[in-house]
């Protein structure tokens, strides 16, 4: 299932389900949104910090749910931060499928995007973030573009770096994934689940600031001792760090040896300067003899 593309004038909602919303970024962010053509509304408590944090886990939940229940609010966006996972239980799954939204965000939305597309079928975006639109480049910008507005199609996956392949293959799936320590933990988690009989292709990232390298060794083991690994078909892998480090590497490419799925690493999406976009439930096809990411089924 997938939510109508953006139109001129219609409006963004922006909350904050992981962090406490900055004032003076919000003012920004709908300054850049504005002359782009679109309106702003922000979330009753994109500012509240209930908990010293952010806001308490009712009012983030009553956010995200007002956003979805309000005809005028044809897409919802969020940053990452922390504890969003404790709103999954509260999400008026019912009624986002009855009013499909574009729902994007990235880092610690990753439980929210997966959920909202195990639980309801909507396909969700992650690498989309707020903090993007404070500082808008032209490569973030191109992929909003293809993947939310009204006009465009984004039939390929637009990339900006060159990537490495630790492990060649072909591998098509239902796009899922995020980050990485998230999405490890989520395996265990009520409100995500998987089917079966379909085949899964992996988008994961994290970064330096957060993780030695060593630390995706566990993520990944974590992930692959989870029923979920006998129907991943490949592993797009973002930025990490600014310079290529060589123990991530050999993690991420014996990963795929022992797989035997193929593993490619893009500086195009993740926590660095890039921040390339990728619909979660929607079919994709990884190749790694021409580097390539199709969307669609064939």
């Amino acid at each position: 299932m997938y939510a109508e593309r953006l139109k001129p004038g219609e409006c963004i909602g922006i909350i904050s389900p992981c962090h406490v919303g900055d004032p003076a970024n919000y003012e920004r962010i709908n300054a850049v949104l504005t002359r782009l053509g679109f309106t702003t509304k922000p979330g009753e408590n994109l500012f509240k910090a209930t908990y010293g944090y952010e806001a308490s886990i009712q009012e983030r939940a009553a956010d995200f749910n007002a956003m979805v229940a309000d005809d005028a609010v044809q897409m919802i966006l969020f940053g990452g931060g922390e504890g969003a996972v404790e709103i999954l239980p509260h999400l008026d799954y019912e009624k986002i499928r009855a009013h499909p939204k574009l729902i994007a965000s990235f880092s610690d939305g990753t439980p929210i995007l997966n959920a909202v597309y195990a639980q309801t079928g909507l396909v969700t975006y992650y690498g989309a973030g707020t903090t993007e639109f404070v500082d808008l480049r032209q490569y973030d910008y191109a992929q909003f573009c293809n993947n939310f507005v009204a006009g465009y199609e984004a039939r390929q996956f637009i990339s900006d770096s060159k990537w490495k392949i630790l492990h060649a293959g072909i591998g098509e799936g239902i796009i899922i994934g995020g980050y990485a320590p998230e999405f490890a933990m989520l395996q265990s988690n009520r409100y995500f689940n998987f089917a079966s009989d379909k085949k899964y292709l992996l988008i994961l990232e994290d970064h330096e600031q957060f993780h030695v390298p060593e630390a995706m060794a566990t993520f990944l083991g974590y992930l692959e001792q989870s029923p979920i690994m006998k129907n991943v078909t490949g592993l797009i892998f973002g930025q990490y760090a600014a310079t290529e480090n060589v123990i991530l590497m050999g993690v991420l490419q014996r990963f795929g040896a022992r797989n035997n799925i193929p593993v490619v690493y893009t500086d195009d999406f993740g926590h660095g300067t890039k921040h390339g976009i990728f619909p979660l439930g929607q079919y994709g096809k990884l190749n790694t003899n021409n580097a390539s990411l199709l969307f669609g089924g064939w």
